[in-house]
């Protein structure tokens, strides 16, 4: 890398790109022009912090803007830099390449502009926005979700292992033979049990995910929703889910991608910063699953946390032995 010009420039330039967010919009906004509010949206951040980071990136010429109706739109082109800028920017780029935090704010960007950006906006703006206003009123929200669970074999038999408070149990319990939650949590139990007081086809034990009180092959599909990065032992609570599922049993997991917020994971309490989607799948393969795949959950308008990455896979192998503890247990 060569580096020309003023030294004290230079030092300026490097004290710009010495901040996380200034890092994140530069990130953006090569790759697309956009607007504070689609910025604010994507970076999940405050549109003061992200007014603030913008000004001082276009007072010392890392980023262009011009006006489009009553909206400024920002750009960052690396071409249009001076040397001592382009130089620093293609280092910061390509060291911030893994960086959780920006696959983040790509997978948001790559959603935004898969929907239209801007053409979206205007659009749900319109019409959309008071269509979904109006249906919700008419017919509320859940008709969707029921819809989709009535695809479901109505023999089936399913676990939701780390089944919270009991709102997929409630979902599920209308449409299968029978449903099992496991959680380890007596007063999420608790919770569980008042919500689903009334459905007879519902079963609910107190057990780590890593020791299941469910039988070999009992089950004909298996969800973990949420419940991976609490769990000390994710292998092991995987091999337990591919155990209990027939041959041909279908496993879903749900789970936190990889990322870097230390302090959110100690707010909710987890074990683990999330997982790599390749991680999660050699994981899975190595507890028994087979044909698993993965992929990036699209964040919902408004989400606060990191994105999420569903992982799916189903039981080909013979089942193994159970924890004859688990079943004692259990009966």
């Amino acid at each position: 890398m060569v580096l020309t010009g003023d030294p004290e420039q230079l030092m300026l330039r490097m004290d710009n790109l010495a901040d996380p967010t200034r890092l994140r919009l530069l990130r953006l906004l090569e790759r697309r022009e956009l607007g504070v509010a689609e910025l604010v949206e994507i970076l999940q951040l405050p549109q003061s912090t992200v007014s603030r980071h913008l000004k001082i990136l276009a007072d010392q010429g890392w980023v262009a803007s011009r006006s489009q109706g009553t909206m400024n739109l920002y750009r960052m082109t690396p071409s249009d830099l001076e040397p001592s800028a382009r130089a620093l920017w293609k280092v910061a780029r390509r060291e911030t390449g893994e960086w959780a935090t920006a696959r983040q704010d790509d997978l948001r960007l790559d959603h935004h502009l898969s929907n239209g950006g801007r053409r979206a906006e205007e659009f749900f703006a319109g019409a959309a926005a008071h269509w979904d206003k109006l249906r919700r009123e008419q017919y509320g929200d859940r008709y969707g979700v029921i819809g989709l669970l009535a695809l479901l074999p109505a023999s089936d038999v399913v676990a939701d292992l780390g089944c919270g408070t009991g709102s997929a149990l409630a979902d599920l319990a209308g449409h299968v033979k029978r449903v099992i939650g496991v959680d380890s949590s007596t007063e999420m139990l608790k919770a569980a049990r008042q919500r689903t007081r009334e459905m007879s086809n519902v079963e609910l034990y107190r057990a780590p995910l890593e020791s299941l009180p469910i039988r070999d092959g009992e089950c004909d599909a298996a969800t973990m929703f949420l419940a991976l990065s609490y769990v000390a032992d994710p292998t092991r609570a995987l091999a337990e889910m591919a155990r209990i599922l027939r041959p041909g049993g279908r496993a879903v997991v749900v789970d936190l991608m990889s990322h870097d917020r230390e302090a959110f994971r100690i707010e909710m309490g987890q074990r683990h910063l999330g997982f790599e989607p390749a991680a999660l799948e050699s994981l899975a393969e190595e507890a028994g699953l087979e044909g698993v795949t993965t992929r990036p959950l699209v964040p919902e308008p408004g989400a606060q946390g990191p994105a999420l990455v569903m992982l799916t896979g189903r039981q080909a192998a013979p089942v193994r032995t159970i924890h004859a503890e688990a079943i004692e247990e259990r009966t």
